[in-house]
């Protein structure tokens, strides 16, 4: 978490800054509200501490040239003074929070993280209301006969409210073909929630899920509605269900089978009228095995298997796919592959499927000169994955080798050490800081998610975690 601390007295803004560090939590201060909008214009934070009486530009005004420049991090205000209409006018402009100096600065932290998990949950969930799929068009694009096949299965099951569970590699439309099961159903005006698992803290995951009632924990300030709820009639989408913790996966198992739920702190049951749809694109029949995913829970989730091809496998679909996504990138004006640049796409491995086509392309448009995309313009090096012409699947070099004894993949096939071949070669690095490295690399991209960075270096995540320990980076 990074915190921007607003006052025009210094002792608070160090004091506060001490204690934020006890917690973990770091910091930055500003004196005046113009240096913290030039803070805020430049740089990204969870939060912000804003005191109400500033010299120049006040903390309202802040708060209001924020709400007009879409900067979206939650502010509490704090103020010496203490009034009641200084604290109305300071939440109609956009604070979440209000606490009157002198505060306790517990008090503030349980505030800070509360507010700021709320906003992660907005960023994770998404509440969307299909009126039709013909309004809105499918959302499977392709003409290959894996999407036709996958088109045919979508249909035998959208009229039902079978349970659905989609498997598939990252990156390869898992939530497109749970939103294009919702858009095909009779329940298609109904919301569509997606949430994913693995963004959302273990600890706040049963509340996200199953709501809570006020003061069922610390920091419920209020009854809200879990997901189950909010889904109503519709769909609930569970994105890598794989990562859901044991503990929650024994209360979900209960929730499917009763089809009912009940709020933390609640004393009656809530009836589920949702469809769920679950995902993952990891092996969870080997976390069955591993003793990491309940057999009892995976029957329940597995009534009816979609299996997504990766984009590898249906190559033909890639012009489609491209020209979509520069339609939707290019503006007013459309840009155009060369042939060239076509043939180059079509031949590239893509161990990131359809996401990564997306991003070449955007990238594409930034190098291109004008409105045609050139053979120069893509550059698959910097998608997050080696280019492997005509292989089937990623690079695995950390896999089942030690790290005195694997060899580095040629060409830089370790994602996201392209740069330590070369120094490889020269001797300037060794085989364990490259690999070191590449693993550092990884879970940056991936924001320190284990399962995804191993994905994305074409592992196991049992390797990853043995590599963890073994270069002390836990």
């Amino acid at each position: 978490m990074r915190v921007l601390i607003v006052d025009d007295e210094k002792n608070i803004r160090e004091s506060l800054g001490k204690y934020l560090r006890l917690e973990k939590i770091d910091s930055l201060g500003a004196e005046s509200g113009e240096v913290a909008l030039e803070y805020l214009a430049k740089e990204s934070f969870d939060a912000v501490i804003l005191d109400l009486k500033l010299p120049g530009m006040s903390g309202q005004a802040v708060l209001e040239h924020m709400q007009q420049q879409g900067i979206s991090p939650p502010a509490i205000m704090i103020s010496a003074h203490g009034e009641i209409p200084d604290a109305v006018q300071a939440l109609k402009s956009g604070a979440k929070d209000y606490l009157v100096k002198p505060f306790d600065p517990a008090e503030l932290i349980i505030r800070l993280r509360f507010l700021v998990e709320n906003k992660r949950r907005e960023n994770v969930l998404e509440v969307a209301v299909r009126t039709s799929s013909a309004a809105g068009g499918s959302l499977l694009l392709g003409q290959s006969p894996l999407i036709r096949r996958l088109s045919d299965q979508i249909d035998k099951i959208a009229g039902s409210d079978v349970t659905v569970l989609i498997t598939g590699e990252s990156g390869a439309g898992k939530e497109v073909a749970a939103r294009e099961i919702h858009a095909r159903s009779p329940n298609s005006g109904e919301p569509f929630v997606a949430v994913n698992i693995g963004g959302i803290h273990e600890g706040l995951m049963e509340s996200e899920l199953f709501g809570h009632e006020k003061g069922a924990f610390t920091g419920a300030a209020g009854r809200k509605q879990g997901l189950f709820e909010l889904a109503g009639r519709g769909c609930l989408f569970l994105d890598e269900i794989g990562e859901m913790p044991m503990p929650l996966q024994v209360k979900l198992l209960r929730v499917l089978q009763d089809r009912k739920t009940r709020r933390l702190g609640g004393v009656s049951d809530i009836p589920i009228n949702a469809r769920i749809i679950s995902a993952t694109n990891q092996d969870i029949e080997s976390l069955i095995k591993e003793g990491r995913f309940r057999e009892d829970l995976y029957y329940r989730l597995n009534v009816f298997r979609i299996t997504l091809p990766p984009l590898r496998e249906r190559r033909e679909d890639i012009p489609l796919l491209a020209e979509h996504f520069l339609a939707g990138h290019s503006g007013r004006a459309r840009a155009n592959l060369s042939p060239e640049a076509l043939d180059k796409l079509v031949h590239y491995s893509f161990p990131g499927n359809v996401r990564e086509l997306e991003n070449i392309l955007e990238r594409a448009l930034i190098y291109c000169e004008d409105l045609i995309i050139r053979d120069k313009d893509i550059d698959l090096h910097e998608s997050g994955a080696p280019a492997i012409i005509g292989s089937a699947q990623p690079m695995a070099a950390l896999d089942g080798a030690s790290a005195h004894t694997a060899e580095p993949a040629p060409g830089g096939g370790i994602p996201g050490a392209a740069y330590t071949a070369a120094n490889a070669a020269t001797g300037t690095e060794t085989l364990d800081q490259i690999e070191r490295q590449a693993i550092i690399d990884a879970l940056a991209r991936c924001s320190g998610n284990r399962t995804r960075a191993a994905e994305l270096l074409g592992v196991s995540r049992k390797t990853i975690l043995n590599k963890l320990k073994l270069y002390n980076l836990e």
